[in-house]
């Protein structure tokens, strides 16, 4: 009687390599389709012109001053408008049955989801990076070290990656791409604009002003302004960072699980 050989074992090693292998897979798509750059380049760039020079004068009495206030708001508004993207790949891999080919070869059943993440994040990563660039051309100017402001594009980059699971999360349970847009829109619109991210909280009604307040999305434009303009840090970033960790913690498992069952 012959005794089948045992599949040889996946290694971490090797599934890092394949992680890597399919996030430059995502990432040289843009090669191709240029378009996949909107979402994280002249979406962006054309958020910060509107609200700078037509909100500015209106909310901070010029453009300039706005920059001060807005430029954090925004960052972290695209920021998290960004994350839906990993969920809307996602779900457009699964339905187009690229994990099912992916699955049949020798790599490791995680680096499917994995890559797909790294490569949103590298975008992300891109986006922030833009709108820096693009505010110090508008005119803005650091208030604070070098040090500061990687701190700041790090928390934001940590940030983006643990909220990315909730989008992973709903790609796994719904059945097309659009609906995880839909969800993303109805959940991210309120989160967002209802915040101090483009407006100072004080402006806003009592009522308003309560919610504004706990908003993670407060916290965390008040850490990048913070870190940006040289105020005060330790607790929007220590908010910042608990909120991160409550995204991750949550969110990842649920994911996992509901990939596993899905591929």
């Amino acid at each position: 009687m012959t005794t089948l050989a045992a599949e040889p074992r996946v290694t971490p090693i090797q599934g890092i390599r394949h992680t890597g292998t399919l996030a430059w897979r995502t990432l040289v798509q843009i090669k191709h389709n240029p378009f996949e750059l909107i979402d994280f380049s002249v979406q962006p760039v054309m958020f910060l012109l509107l609200f700078t020079y037509v909100f500015g004068g209106a909310i901070s009495g010029s453009p300039g001053d706005y920059l001060k206030f807005g430029l954090a708001g925004i960052i972290v508004q695209n920021l998290l408008f960004a994350t839906m993207n990993t969920g809307v790949g996602l779900n457009t891999d699964l339905t187009k049955g690229v994990f099912d080919r992916l699955r049949s070869l020798p790599i490791a059943r995680f680096s499917p989801l994995a890559g797909r993440i790294v490569a949103d994040v590298v975008k992300q990563a891109w986006a922030v990076a833009l709108l820096l660039v693009v505010g110090v051309l508008l005119g803005y100017r650091f208030g604070s070290g070098p040090l500061d402001v990687l701190a700041a594009f790090g928390l934001l980059i940590l940030f983006g990656f643990c909220a990315s699971w909730m989008s992973v999360l709903v790609a796994m349970l719904v059945s097309t791409p659009e609906k995880v847009q839909i969800f993303g829109f109805a959940l991210l619109f309120p989160l967002t604009f209802a915040s101090n991210a483009f407006a100072p909280t004080a402006t806003m009604p009592g009522w308003l002003q309560a919610w504004v307040k706990v908003n993670p999305v407060t916290v965390l434009a008040d850490a990048v302004r913070g870190l940006l303009n040289g105020g005060a840090v330790a607790g929007p970033v220590t908010q910042s960072l608990l909120w991160a960790a409550l995204l991750l913690a949550v969110f990842a498992p649920l994911s996992i699980w509901a990939f596993r069952r899905k591929v």
